[in-house]
């Protein structure tokens, strides 16, 4: 779909702003456009390779887990680690659509290149704890559905992009202690009739992210029948923010997805709104692979310093205290419990 037919369809959603309309055509081409170095090398951002031994899964019982992640290190020593200096510098798998979160800001022409958020700012303290040098780190663009394969293959080091931590997922990759909590919400229309994850989703047609924790949550309740049997769950896209294209063009009707994106996205377009409470409580980690042990220790370092010396705190006053209400849950960072 070309910018000028996008345009075309949005007509009528009066209210969108510059900044939503922008957002929403990068979310289309975001695929087909590469991230260039955060160093200015040059460097496309394709085709840095990760570090790190892979391990068998262990199939032990999985409860809590936000709380599997090893302790903290402050060491330096280990394989991924030394790998990643004599490198020079960190691959990080990251969103370049989500407002507030990793997004490049159309209207910042002084710094159109550069990519801001929550969770960018995570990336560089990272990069500057590790190298020393919060710049030393080159961002990947990964869809929703990618980030567990860029992992495994090698393409990057880490995925900093609101992943929840699950125990499919430990399956698959290490994470880190939790950095963020949330929780499944409801996008809708503000003339729509929706109130929340219940009956009003009754013969409603329901947008999600491929490989998110929204599409498991809703796919099992349907099965359980939490979820009305009525509503249409299977469109899914590759990028969460594509839900919020189908629905400004009327092809769904509501969108499930973590309430802190939500709300990033409500901001973007005042013609949509939170509906009802979150009804989950889901925990953002940094993903890693699996025999990384000592890279996820060093995160998990990162993390405690963050907190204690208020980096996380500035971050999420900077980019995320707007969309979100003085009580949430998400004002403050999580309490880390390790295994």
């Amino acid at each position: 779909m070309t910018a000028r037919r996008l345009r075309a369809s949005l007509k009528g959603w009066g209210g969108v702003g510059a900044m939503a309309l922008a957002l929403v055509v990068t979310a289309v081409f975001a695929l087909l456009l590469p991230l260039s170095s955060a160093r200015g090398d040059g460097s496309t951002g394709t085709g840095g390779q990760g570090v790190g031994q892979g391990i068998q899964a262990r199939a032990d019982t999985c409860t809590d887990p936000q709380d599997q992640s090893p302790s903290p290190s402050s060491d330096d020593s280990g394989k991924t680690i030394t790998a990643i200096k004599q490198r020079g510098y960190l691959s990080v798998g990251v969103d370049q659509n989500s407002y507030r979160w990793g997004y490049r800001d159309p209207n910042n022409t002084a710094k159109s290149s550069d990519l801001e958020g929550f969770d960018i700012d995570l990336a560089h303290e990272i990069a500057r704890k590790i190298l020393g040098d919060p710049n030393a780190v080159r961002f990947h663009a990964i869809p929703t559905n990618q980030r567990i394969p860029a992992i495994k293959s090698g393409q990057v080091d880490m995925v900093v992009r609101t992943m929840t931590i699950t125990c499919s997922r430990l399956k698959d990759v290490a994470f880190s202690a939790p950095y963020f909590l949330t929780g499944q919400q409801v996008l809708a229309p503000k003339t729509s009739g929706i109130k929340g994850y219940d009956e009003t989703l009754a013969g409603k047609r329901i947008c999600s992210a491929a490989g998110s924790t929204a599409y498991d949550k809703l796919s099992a309740d349907k099965k359980t029948g939490a979820l009305t049997s009525s509503a249409d769950i299977t469109t899914t896209v590759p990028n969460q923010l594509d839900c919020l294209v189908r629905l400004q063009l009327g092809q769904v009707d509501a969108v499930v997805t973590d309430g802190a994106l939500a709300a990033s996205q409500a901001a973007q377009d005042p013609t949509v709104e939170l509906k009802g409470k979150t009804f989950t409580e889901d925990y953002y980690g940094v993903a890693m692979k699996l025999g990384a042990d000592d890279l996820v220790r060093r995160v998990n370092q990162v993390l405690v310093d963050y907190r204690k010396s208020g980096g996380w705190q500035a971050s999420y006053t900077k980019w995320l205290s707007a969309t979100l209400k003085a009580d949430s849950p998400s004002a403050t960072p999580p309490t880390a419990h390790y295994k």
